[in-house]
């Protein structure tokens, strides 16, 4: 995995394309923390990789609400549909 800034990305954005073109996978950091995942998407596979995307996003949301019930004893169905909501938004 490679990380850039968010500077870089408006500075050195033709590194970034180079090294997502060879297949690596770009981290796009913002203070220093990770802030977003780039990816190289096959052009015949679109719609499988945002599905997998999906996919892997809507477990962490799961796995974290597990957590949180874990460590509360329980969630409200309230809590759940925040949960739930939150994700969705994050997408």
């Amino acid at each position: 995995m490679n990380f850039y800034s968010i500077r870089d990305l408006r500075t050195d954005s033709k590194s970034m394309w180079e090294t997502l073109s060879e297949g690596n996978e770009v981290v796009i950091t913002n203070n220093g923390k990770p802030a977003a995942l780039m990816i190289d998407i096959p052009a015949d596979s679109f719609d499988e990789v945002v599905q997998a995307v999906r996919q892997a996003k809507a477990m962490i949301a799961f796995n974290s609400m597990r957590r949180k019930a874990a460590a509360r004893g329980f969630m409200s169905d309230e809590d759940i549909e925040a949960e739930i909501q939150a994700a969705r938004n994050e997408g």
